[in-house]
């Protein structure tokens, strides 16, 4: 992508972010956001419907106010009984959410109606590249289009932070600077365990992957960090309670249960890791930033369309890969994804570890190769202009 033409300001920008699982959804439009402000010089109010959830990724976050900045981004209670407001130059439907009627009244009737965009999910699947783009639907004088994240040139890329590889890349070649971040949240690995982070949805295959590593001849440290997947690790655990700060060891697997961390913390846990366990799209991304081999647990999806995703991926990140090790790395993320026994699957992968160590930092670098998704949104607006 050719460099973006100088400009002192590139407009203000509304985004509009419904809260449906959590975290995934607020973790993007919060990183863009933000990314937006730093980098490209644009004034962006994001639209929130649950302040709540919003807390545990900004904890500085008033829940209660309608109004606030936080990180040079104006942050707004999404309001059930809207008030008229003034629509920005550029609108962005996080992942296909319906703007209120009345914003989109306000949008049509500015004297130059504004960029409309849907930002879709995260896939890579070949139609993705077809569509990245079109126009969709239109609301009276303002025409909205599809803008999908991806993996593949004609897509909008990933997110990315300006310098975010060196940083990772600094952080990784300093021992003491991993274990001083450890130390802040109370990990103290053995040295000669393998760290590895599992944030993911409930999984009925848990079980069998922790039962494989707690007889693994390598110890493992397993970072947890508060969410949907600890009724799993407490069941298998066999203990009436876990919580944050909680450790328990069995044979050579310790288990290790951290507080829900913001996103700069997260990065840097990713960084530490050996392996790392991912759910949803944001955290899929940073793991993948992380240059560490990883597993994701896609989100369901009704029909299980969710798996077309999946083998979509997968298709995509192990080409390169001898036969064998493609063969490993898939079978786990579908034993995963199916909430299937991984005993088999964790041993296979384990045999073809340094080949997929060294791939994940290739897939990380060919990523970084195209522009990223924030660059890639202003470059559209600047060509629509």
């Amino acid at each position: 992508m050719p460099e973006l033409p100088q400009m002192k300001n590139r407009g203000r920008w509304d985004i509009f972010c419904t809260v449906v699982d959590n975290f995934g959804d607020i973790g993007v439009t919060w990183r863009l956001a933000r990314q937006l402000v730093a980098e490209h010089s644009v004034d962006v109010r994001l639209w929130v419907d649950d302040l709540r959830a919003f807390e545990r990724l900004c904890p500085q976050i008033n829940v209660d106010a309608a109004q606030q900045w936080q990180q040079g981004v104006e942050v707004r209670q999404w309001p059930t009984d809207w008030q008229p407001v003034d629509a920005g130059d550029v609108v962005i439907a996080a992942f296909a959410c319906q703007l209120p009627s009345a914003f989109m009244d306000a949008m049509a009737a500015r004297e130059k109606p504004p960029l409309w965009m849907n930002l879709d999910y995260l896939s890579a699947e070949d139609w993705v590249i077809g569509c990245h783009g079109l126009p969709s639907v239109k609301y009276k004088s303002v025409q909205k289009y599809f803008f999908f994240p991806g993996f593949q040139k004609g897509t909008g890329g990933l997110l990315r932070e300006r310098g975010l590889l060196e940083r990772r890349r600094a952080f990784q070649q300093d021992p003491e600077a991993q274990r001083q971040f450890l130390h802040g949240l109370g990990i103290d690995p053995a040295p000669d365990a393998q760290l590895i982070s599992l944030f993911a949805y409930e999984n009925a295959g848990l079980a069998s992957w922790l039962d494989a590593l707690a007889s693994d001849s390598t110890p493992t440290h397993l970072l947890v960090p508060e969410g949907r997947i600890l009724g799993d690790v407490q069941r298998w655990l066999g203990v009436s309670e876990l919580a944050a700060g909680a450790l328990h060891v069995r044979n050579g697997l310790t288990v290790q249960v951290l507080p829900f961390v913001r996103q700069d913390q997260y990065d840097y846990l990713l960084w530490c890791c050996d392996f790392n366990a991912v759910r949803g799209e944001d955290s899929f991304v940073r793991a993948q930033w992380a240059g560490r081999p990883l597993l994701w647990h896609i989100y369901r999806q009704d029909e299980d369309i969710h798996l077309d995703k999946l083998e979509a991926f997968l298709a995509l990140y192990t080409k390169g890969l001898s036969a064998p090790a493609s063969a490993a790395i898939s079978s786990l993320w579908r034993a995963w994804n199916a909430g299937e026994d991984m005993t088999d699957q964790w041993l296979a992968t384990r045999k073809h570890w340094p080949e997929l160590q060294n791939h994940a930092e290739a897939w990380c670098l060919e990523q970084a190769l195209q522009a990223d998704l924030a660059a890639a949104l202003v470059q559209f607006y600047v060509n629509w202009i």
